[in-house]
């Protein structure tokens, strides 16, 4: 019996899902660790469990769904994304990869096929880093990239810390045990593209070369405060107006400097926050982007100076959050994903990703790669973002094709 996607069990998963956490037309808002994540969990597991997949999480709570496979001592294969939101989310930017990694195994599950070895559907924790920062935290626990402690210590804009957090949903799932961290074989991440390249093509599948290096930071810049009635222009430390005068610099020094350069400032906090008090702090955030690291490291450090030189009479001080180099995947796995296109009849495009995700830490640890699909006009992290179900099937018919092509091994 051959193994296939089935396309309407994907397309009805997708839309259950996105009514956990979901708002208005088609917005989701289920961030890391919350109760609506906890409720996604759930879900997952049930789906899980009615073909037999084993549960299991680590000690950064990410999420992981076993098929046995018939010889269960070799490294496993592994395929996922991500299941939490933005705030202001849509229905396919992380849980698609979650779903049409489990509809894969499903697949197989279905057709009696039992593979050579472990497949494992992961859900990372925190990828998108809205509500604890930075983003990809389980993925950079799982792959050694960062500290459990350092992501326990972490806080959201309540002061809830992650690690209380990730006992919380430990102790929800009290039959899902913790797993010692293992190394796969090698690592799937399908996606929505986030971006309008494929959609203006006219192409369904990415193949993924690697992604773009990030550098986030948080800047803080502080100043005095004062009454805004009585305080002489000439004398105030407003921390206001030294934001005003950094971030100008930055977007002209930083922002327009290489036609490839991403660069945003967001999250801007400022302190009191009242109208008639001159600001005593700004605090704000910076996500810088490019694809060849050296140019990316150089943009860091001309960010640095002009925080120092432009905060002034303030005091300007840059912390470094994630420094995440541009990476490669893996060629055998690109070449799979490519042979899986052609022999579904899917045209493809060989492509880099200009956002972060967890397959960028996960290639440090074993072999990976990310399979793209189109999302219309390139919006996501937004209500409004969509793919066709077309496109979200042809993704998970390639994710089949490359599973089944490497349970044999690299």
């Amino acid at each position: 019996m051959s193994v296939e996607i089935d396309g309407d069990r994907l397309w009805s998963r997708l839309m259950e899902m996105a009514r956990i956490g979901g708002f208005g037309e088609g917005g989701v808002n289920r961030q890391a660790l919350s109760d609506e994540e906890h409720a996604a969990w759930a879900q997952m597991i049930a789906w899980g469990d009615e073909i037999g997949l084993e549960p299991s999480t680590d000690a950064a709570a990410n999420l992981f769904l076993t098929l046995p496979g018939q010889d269960r001592s070799l490294p496993p294969l592994m395929a996922g994304s991500h299941l939490d939101s933005q705030p202001t989310g849509g229905r396919f930017d992380g849980v698609f990869g979650v779903l049409a990694a489990l509809e894969a195994v499903t697949a197989m599950v279905r057709a009696g096929h039992r593979p050579a070895r472990d497949v494992i559907v992961v859900a990372w924790m925190n990828e998108e880093g809205s509500r604890f920062a930075p983003g990809m935290m389980g993925s950079e626990v799982f792959a050694g990239v960062r500290g459990i402690g350092e992501v326990r210590a972490a806080q959201d804009a309540d002061g809830i810390r992650c690690g209380d957090e990730i006992d919380r949903i430990h102790a929800a799932f009290p039959a899902v045990p913790e797993r010692p961290p293992f190394v796969p074989l090698a690592y799937v991440e399908p996606h929505i593209e986030q971006g309008p390249v494929l959609e203006a093509v006219g192409v369904p599948i990415g193949v993924v070369s690697g992604i773009q290096g990030k550098i986030t930071t948080e800047v803080t810049l502080t100043g005095q405060a004062g009454h805004a009635g009585t305080e002489p222009m000439t004398a105030r430390r407003d921390a206001v107006m030294a934001f005003a005068r950094v971030a100008s610099a930055l977007q002209a020094s930083v922002g327009l400097a290489d036609p490839d350069i991403r660069f945003t400032i967001g999250r801007v906090e400022v302190t009191p926050n009242a109208p008639s008090v001159i600001a005593s702090e700004v605090r704000f955030r910076t996500d810088l982007r490019h694809p060849l690291n050296d140019v990316l490291d150089g943009a860091s450090e001309v960010l640095r100076q002009i925080v120092e030189r432009e905060a002034a009479p303030c005091e300007g001080h840059v912390r470094e959050l994630v420094n995440a180099p541009s990476n490669r995947f893996d060629p055998v796995l690109q070449a799979r994903i490519a042979e899986a296109a052609v022999a579904g009849g899917h045209g493809y495009r060989r492509m880099a990703s200009a956002a972060g995700h967890d397959a960028r830490h996960v290639a440090r640890l074993c072999p990976s790669a990310m399979i793209f699909i189109p999302c219309k006009g390139g919006i996501s992290h937004d209500p409004s973002e969509s793919a066709t179900r077309e496109h979200v099937i042809a993704g998970a018919e390639v994710l089949l094709g490359v599973l089944l092509a490497s349970e044999g091994g690299m």
